[in-house]
Formats: C-alpha cells, structure tokens, sequence
C-alpha cells in the first residue's frame, strides 16, 4: 500500500514492549525503518527517519495527551493504525468514559486513513465487543444479538493444510480423586474427565495439577511429556518443552521436579527480575525447559516448543489456546526440511472436560456473538449450570488412570500420514 501511494506511514499499537520488539525486528526484514514512539528525540525525527512507530497500549492511555501531539505532527492523512491482539481494546457499553485501552486507541486513530485490528483470539471472557470491530444483529434462538464479522478470518486448520504452522496432538491424563467429608470416615469417587458439576470439576482440576506423588496426575503428565519431547529431539535437536502452572511456588515445584529428572529448565514468572533475560536464552537454545506462570502465553514467539503441559486451573477458552498455540510456530529453517502437513506438536494436560472440549474446536473458528452483559461466560460451555451441594470437601488422593488422546477431527492430511 505503500508503494502504491496509498498509505504515507503505519502506527503500531500493541499489548506489552516484548511484542513492540518483534515488531520492530519484523519490519527490519521487510525493508521497513520502525521505531518505538517515545524512542524519537524530537518530533521531526517522525518524518525523516521512520516508515512507522510503535507504542504500547498502556503507554497511549497514560501518556494521552502527549502521544496525541505526537502523531499529530505527522498528518493523518495516508496514516495507517495496527491494532495488535485487538480483542484487549473491549468497550463496554455501559461505561462509555471508562479508562481502558480501547477508548485511546479510538481517541488517537479517529482521524486516520485506515484502522486494521489483528487477533488470534478473535473474542472476550467477558463478552465485550471490542472496538473498530464490525458488528452485525443476528436472530439466534429467538433472541436478537450481535456478531461480530471479521473482514478476513484465516482459520489454523487452512495454516496448516499450507505448513504455515505445526497441527497439534492432545493428550488428556485423565483419573479419579476421591473426596471425603471432614471428619467422617466415608469417601466419594469423583472422576476428572466425567465430571460435569461445576465446583465439583474445578476441585478436581486444583487436586489434578498438583505434584502431590509420583502417582499423581500432574506426575504422569511431566513424566510422558518428557518422554515425547527425548523422541522428538532425535529428529528436531532444538526442541523444546513449555510448563504453564498455576502460581509461583507451583511453577518452582515443576522446575525441581524436572530438575531432578535431569532436564535444564528456565524459571519465569513476573517477581523475577531475570526473566526477560532467561526468556531470550530460551529461545536461542540454552535449556529444554521453559516453566512459567503467565509470561509466556500471548504473543510469545519460540519455534523450537514442541510440548506444552498445561498444569494451570484457568480453563478459559481464550487462555487455553493462547497457551496451546505456542507450539504451532514455524521457523524457517524447519519449514525448509519438514514436509506438510509439518510434523505435530504435543499437548499435554489433565482431562478436564472444559479443556477436552476446547481442544475439539482449537483448529476451527467460530463466530463472536455478544450476547449481553448479562452472560459473562463464554459460548460453547459444555457443563452444566447446575452446582453440587456445598459440602465441606477435601481432596485426599488422586490417582492417574487412562490416557486420552486426540487427534484433531478437522485435519484429514494429518489423520492419513
């Protein structure tokens, strides 16, 4: 668009500084100078040495005023505005002043050429419509609602039929927890993949992902995602794996644990102030392991993760492949020897029913309907709405049982190879 006089320069806005710098390093690639917006000494610079600029979010909405002068400088005539990961921008109806993201972005592009939001989770938990997204009313069971239309989806099951991106292999440790009533000695089975009470299978997932025992669950899990990452480094020497845990200490537990087996492992989480660091020696190779608590989910790029052990009791669908996904990348020197469909990658996780049932769907898009503000969960749940008995339960032993496995439905290439 540049090229053909449509478009004098772009502006970047993106979710946190790590994804401002793939930016950055990605245009290098295409010939394109850009830059982070505060990065320019005086306002001239804008026009002289950049094709484009990059700010974050957060830093548009606390520094308003001041970004606002500084795109205005630069006309906004043939300015292009990227909204990156755009479902972040959510707008809510009923608070239409409220501090959030989405209002600045809307405040500093309203007068530019063209605004591209970009996603690979093309909607909310909390159901909200995010903004320069184009809405259309819909009748749904005899309910009025509004979708969302994206002018271009590009759906993971047409990237891997081209080998844009690696297909993914479930495997769900599923297992029973027993649970008792404090103080009495009678007990009740519970099984993890079968068990559609809600409170009830969330007690199960917490008892699931702990290391309590070598039988454990979360045991087996780390033990037969080692297994499969040892085989797939015969072939793929770089190889990786990825722990997503629940919180600190549990991520600490999993580093031992691997530790102990004998795995080099790289610990982040945010109260560690060496984890940008250990993140970049991740990604040039140094360990076999990354376990982190939330810094590698969105937007992180590390081709080499061919595993992913998913030991977190978040089970948001949006959450769930933003963890998954990042073992469907490429890099170029892989692409150039893996035929296509490429060789899978593994997930690994407890056979919660919510995560057996967003792995179903992880290849295929659907649409984004708001349903209101009434309705904070998201569409597809399987469970019930009903609840069990608020009973004074206890988790007292968990044991690892059959392994389900799954090959996703929607890729026929791969099913046959």
């Amino acid at each position: 668009m540049q090229k053909e006089g449509l478009l004098k320069a772009f502006v970047v806005f993106c979710h946190r500084s790590s994804i401002a710098s793939q930016w950055e390093h990605s245009s290098k690639l295409l010939g394109l100078k850009v830059k982070e917006l505060e990065s320019f000494s005086n306002k001239q610079d804008l026009h002289t040495q950049s094709d484009g600029w990059i700010l974050t979010y957060q830093s548009a909405s606390k520094k308003l005023q001041q970004s606002k002068e500084e795109l205005n400088a630069f006309s906004c005539e043939g300015l292009l505005a990227i909204a990156d990961e755009a479902h972040h921008l959510g707008l809510n109806p009923e608070e239409p002043e409220s501090a959030v993201w989405g209002k600045s972005f809307l405040e500093l592009t309203k007068h530019c050429t063209l605004r591209i939001g970009l996603t690979g989770t093309p909607f909310r938990a909390d159901n909200l419509a995010f903004c320069s997204a184009r809405k259309v009313q819909i009748h749904a069971k005899g309910e009025l609602i509004e979708q969302i239309n994206p002018d271009l989806c590009v759906e993971p099951r047409e990237l891997i039929a081209e080998g844009d991106v690696r297909p993914l292999e479930f495997h769900f440790q599923d297992g029973w927890v027993e649970h008792s009533h404090l103080g009495q000695p009678d007990r009740e089975v519970s099984p993890l993949s079968k068990e559609l009470r809600e409170s009830w299978r969330a007690r199960n997932l917490r008892r699931a992902i702990h290391l309590s025992s070598p039988s454990s669950i979360a045991a087996q899990l780390l033990e037969k995602a080692r297994k499969k990452l040892i085989s797939i480094r015969s072939e793929h020497k770089s190889a990786a794996g990825l722990v997503i845990a629940k919180d600190i200490e549990h991520a600490k537990g999993i580093a031992r644990k691997l530790k102990e087996n004998g795995d080099s492992v790289d610990l982040v989480h945010s109260q560690s102030k060496e984890s940008i660091d250990r993140l970049a020696k991740f990604k040039g190779g140094e360990a076999n392991w990354l376990v982190s608590v939330d810094m590698c989910a969105e937007g992180f790029d590390a081709p080499r993760i061919r595993v992913v052990v998913y030991l977190t009791t978040v089970v948001t669908k949006s959450r769930f492949l933003q963890g998954i996904t990042r073992a469907v990348r490429m890099s170029s020197e892989r692409a150039k020897i893996e035929p296509t469909p490429r060789h899978s990658s593994h997930i690994f996780a407890p056979a919660d029913p919510l995560l057996i049932d967003h792995a179903r769907h992880w290849s295929k898009s659907k649409p984004y309907l708001i349903k209101g503000n009434s309705s904070v969960s998201e569409i597809g749940n399987p469970l019930s709405t009903s609840k069990s008995p608020n009973l004074p339960m206890k988790a007292v032993e968990d044991s690892a049982g059959e392994l389900i496995r799954m090959r996703t439905a929607e890729l026929p290439k791969f099913l046959k190879r």
